[in-house]
């Protein structure tokens, strides 16, 4: 994967007259994060991307020339009859169906690759499409600022007279940190499930033991061990010091746990604590009742032993 920074030397806007020497072709006007993002991924797998944007693809477009989220091609999600969609029913969006396509090929030197692919599409991709699809709920009350928001606040304002290819670039570049910290953070989290799968394997009495802090809980969910639907509490270092004990959620996504923590705990810091639970470095109780610490490995995991046994 390239470098960050390497983008505007990377892509070039080719005006409609020279379209004939165009490797990608998009729709000119309006921009969105779909194939703003398409770009960036293009970028990354061309050595070099000279994008034409336009309103009309000509009839004769060389075979190799990427069209995408226009021309009706099989980049392009706005065509009539398109229904292609992911088990959940997200359609794809031209991002989608690009890194379906091209995605792969960009982890070819990464040997989680299908993991990879599958935890960006499930945690970055999908969601682009779905806002771009009409996918996602809106409220009157709240609006929230998506990823695809920002990158739409881009384009050139009704009362300003800036270059929309211009405009289309800056968006580029931009979209380009999200996306390489989106893959590097998939790419992280498959690392993990190697050594979580071990900790799972290795968990007694409903406590698993990680010896140091990672992604976790999609892996609890995921596991095809038994022993995993077993896991009540997970110990890990705090990046703050001292050892964490971490409900496990009862479903993914969830706010609710398996088994919550003492409830006479909840709330309690330092010295209170510590009579309460009669754990000598207990250290912080949330209010919420999912995680708790104590200054040492040893009491942390007197604090979870404590939690089963409640």
């Amino acid at each position: 994967m390239r470098q960050k920074g390497h983008i505007m030397k990377n892509i070039n806007i080719i005006n409609a007259q020279e379209i004939a020497t165009a490797n990608a072709i998009t729709h000119s006007g309006i921009f969105h994060a779909d194939e703003v993002m398409a770009t960036v991924l293009l970028s990354k797998i061309l050595p070099e991307v000279k994008v034409c944007r336009t309103f009309k693809v000509p009839e004769d477009v060389a075979e190799d020339v990427i069209v995408y989220d226009i021309g009706g091609g099989v980049y392009d999600h706005h065509q009539r009859g398109f229904s292609e969609a992911r088990e959940n029913g997200i359609k794809f969006s031209s991002f989608g169906l690009l890194w379906r396509k091209f995605g792969m090929q960009l982890l070819s030197d990464n040997q989680n690759a299908e993991l990879v692919f599958d935890l960006f599409d499930k945690t970055f991709v999908t969601g682009i499409d779905a806002v771009d699809n009409g996918q996602v709920e809106r409220t009157d009350d709240v609006q929230v600022m998506t990823v695809s928001g920002v990158i739409s606040a881009f384009n050139p304002n009704w009362d300003e007279k800036a270059n929309a290819d211009n405009s289309f670039l800056k968006a580029v570049e931009f979209a380009e940190v999200i996306f390489d910290n989106a893959l590097n953070s998939a790419i992280s989290k498959a690392k993990a499930k190697t050594g979580v799968e071990s900790a799972i394997e290795k968990s007694a009495n409903g406590i698993m033991i990680l010896d140091e802090f990672m992604p976790w809980q999609d892996y609890i969910f995921n596991s095809t061990n038994e022993k995993a639907d077993g896991v009540l509490y997970v110990v890990f270092p705090s990046n703050r010091g001292g050892y964490n004990v971490n409900a496990v959620p009862d479903a993914p996504g969830s706010f609710g746990q398996r088994k919550s923590l003492p409830a006479s705990w909840a709330g309690l810091r330092g010295a209170e604590l510590a009579e309460v639970s009669g754990v000598a470095t207990a250290n912080f109780c949330h209010p919420a009742k999912f995680i708790c610490g104590a200054d040492t490995f040893e009491d942390a995991l007197a604090l979870a032993r404590k939690a089963v046994e409640a």
